[in-house]
């Protein structure tokens, strides 16, 4: 295991050569890890259906199909809890690498899996063991990622830094949604069912080598070396997270609920689905579709970095609500366009929604490593993080077909959409403004002091 090395003062920024390094090394690290995740989202939404659950007839196949990108929800927490007791102990370093190379595996064994035709229910099983790995990995990459980026940065500039993983999401976005639109050209009608989709579980791997290189050269999080030196690891961090801050962890995951089941649209291949259905009301073609996905993820990576640097300016908490503003607009606006029945207008839909998103994803990093204590942050971020993905992302496309199946409509799903917004907003204002503060051990009382407007500070 990688000892660290004295480390100066975790207040104390690292060297820029290093922080450059580390906004490189988590912006591609995350950048693979996602590109695993939305591969199988959308290859649920576009063939899963029919390949694994064609028996169940096709309405109940694409739930089924849906319901095992948020089957892997569920497994999240447990990567959280260990992910933070590590993370915790050993560092955020060893965490990120060993995330990395399970999920990577994961997405190329599912590149190889046979389908229903060829094994019947095993298929079916041994798919959703798969996704059930990828949920153990995704929850405790992202607490990993957000820490060393953050822990990293100057306090002034953690809003930007902190953006560095994030942007990874719609980077993986860009290319999960553009090589899936590349074989869906190369390989049309049933080439892609028969191969065409495998190929992007397997270009995994080739990421997969790219990524554990390069984390293989960031150094330790400055806040966790100097941890490490005080010998002041806590033996059971979860147990304490949730004795001291369990409320805490309850309003975060609140917090990224509300992000999490709108930007699930997409990222969980719903919108791909909706539009690409040969017996819905759009039946727009597959490769556009896909494009027009794609060029969305530009305009939310763009707002994610520049909303991480606004948090910097105006603090996470206004920032925050200027993007549940911008997000609630989004989803108002999302079904109307899409409805419309172009790849202009789905386009328009999409980008539109992403701006909200960004400005409700870019500050995270920041905001949730600010809330928590040093000794217990790594659990506190990653568990938090976990939760909400379970109440907003786990089960939003399956939720939104259901609903349209039910009511005939997109209108349920909008209203649906802008009530976990308005949960996002109520959990951003229940916390204090916490931008700047001190990261590092030596400031632990400072930090336990609890950042809810509904909790003495004492």
């Amino acid at each position: 295991m990688h000892s660290p090395e004295p480390a100066a003062p975790a207040g104390t920024p690292a060297p820029l050569t290093d922080r450059r390094r580390v906004v490189f090394a988590t912006v591609v690290g995350t950048t693979v890890e996602w590109y695993d995740f939305f591969i199988y989202a959308f290859a649920a939404g576009l063939v899963f259906g029919e390949l694994f659950f064609a028996p169940a007839g096709p309405a109940l196949a694409t739930l089924l199909s849906f319901a095992t990108v948020g089957i892997s929800f569920l497994f999240r927490p447990l990567g959280a809890f260990l992910a933070g007791h590590f993370g915790d102990k050993h560092g955020r370093r060893v965490v990120l690498v060993v995330t990395l190379v399970l999920m990577g595996a994961a997405t190329a064994l599912v590149g190889v899996l046979p389908t229903y035709d060829s094994i019947g229910v095993a298929a079916p099983v041994l798919l959703i063991l798969l996704r059930v790995l990828q949920g153990v990995s995704a929850g405790g990459e992202w607490g990993g990622a957000v820490l060393m980026a953050v822990e990293h940065a100057p306090a002034r500039r953690r809003g930007l830094f902190g953006a560095s993983p994030q942007i990874g999401v719609p980077i993986g976005l860009l290319l999960a949604s553009g090589v899936m639109a590349l074989m869906a050209a190369i390989a049309p009608g049933d080439a892609f069912l028969d191969w065409g989709w495998r190929v992007p579980f397997l270009l995994s791997v080739v990421l997969i080598l790219v990524g554990y290189y390069v984390r293989r050269k960031v150094e330790e999080s400055p806040v966790f070396a100097e941890i490490a030196q005080r010998k002041e690891q806590t033996r059971l961090p979860v147990v304490q997270l949730f004795r001291k801050h369990a409320l805490l962890v309850v309003v975060a995951a609140f917090v990224f609920a509300g992000n999490s089941a709108v930007g699930y649209m997409t990222t969980g291949g719903y919108i791909q689905n909706y539009a690409t259905d040969p017996d819905g009301p759009l039946a727009l073609d597959r490769g556009p579709v896909l494009w027009a996905v794609a060029g969305s993820a530009v305009t939310w990576l763009v707002s994610t970095w520049v909303a991480g640097g606004v948090s910097d300016r105006l603090g996470r908490r206004t920032t925050y609500v200027v993007g549940w503003m911008l997000q609630l607009v989004g989803v108002l606006t999302l079904f109307p366009l899409v409805n419309a029945g172009s790849i202009g207008t789905l386009f328009a839909g999409l980008a539109i929604l992403t701006v909200g998103l960004g400005f409700t994803y870019g500050p995270q990093p920041a905001l949730y490593s600010e809330l928590f204590p040093a000794s217990v942050r790594f659990s506190g971020v990653s568990i938090s993080y976990a939760i909400g993905a379970i109440i907003g992302g786990a089960f939003a496309p399956t939720i939104a077909t259901w609903l349209v199946q039910t009511t005939g409509s997109t209108s349920a799903v909008t209203v649906y959409l802008a009530v976990m917004t308005l949960l996002g907003l109520a959990g951003t204002l229940m916390l204090r403004d916490r931008t700047g503060i001190p990261l590092g051990p030596e400031h632990e009382d400072e930090q336990t002091a609890s950042p809810l407007h509904l909790v003495s500070r004492a």
